[in-house]
């Protein structure tokens, strides 16, 4: 994985566990030669994020829509920012630029995020690993809702693996470096679907 497109907050939780575990990860994925695709907010855990992996000599593409420039919430301390319209292109750009999805905790945005890169590889839209960075239990509740999914059949078994999720970043990558991509509705029978 040359690139991985990484989700997060851009709000500043009270607990710094967060901030610091947004630096840490930028970190890690600079001294794995691994480049961030990332929001392009300088605030919150994204920007805790790039600072991380810049502070390391990482790459770091900012993709962020025009209004979000204007308000100044860019980060001009990117390696490349890319302004686009809007969300829909943001979140293409993700998708094309990167190798796979890491997922940190975040809000409604972060969700999003997540969300469609799970709904385009059950289409086919992508074959790229979904991570989940389980840090602090934070998405604890949210695994037990996937499972919910599946296990009342809204989500197609051969789909009920695409959310990697880990406690540990190292394992994380690992199990994403690993990832074998999903059969993707589209390739699948009627009897299947």
């Amino acid at each position: 994985m040359k690139r991985l497109a990484v989700y997060c907050g851009s709000a500043s939780p009270a607990d710094p566990r967060f901030a610091e575990l947004a630096r840490e990860v930028g970190d890690a994925l600079a001294r794995r030669g691994i480049g961030v695709v990332y929001g392009g907010g300088r605030l919150g855990m994204m920007g805790a994020l790039a600072g991380g992996a810049l502070a390391a000599g990482g790459e770091v593409i900012g993709v962020i829509p025009e209004k979000l420039v204007e308000a100044e919430l860019a980060n001009p301390d990117c390696t490349e920012l890319r302004k686009v319209k809007g969300m829909h292109e943001r979140k293409l750009a993700f998708t094309e630029l990167s190798d796979g999805f890491l997922t940190l905790p975040g809000g409604v945005g972060t969700m999003d995020e997540l969300w469609e890169a799970v709904s385009w590889a059950q289409l086919g839209y992508h074959a790229k690993p979904v991570g989940l960075l389980n840090a602090f239990g934070f998405f604890d509740h949210l695994l037990a809702f996937n499972r919910h999914m599946a296990e009342t059949g809204f989500i197609r078994t051969a789909h009920r693996g695409i959310i990697m999720a880990e406690h540990d970043l190292g394992l994380l990558l690992t199990r994403m470096a690993a990832h074998e991509p999903v059969r993707a509705i589209t390739a699948m029978g009627l009897d299947e679907i």
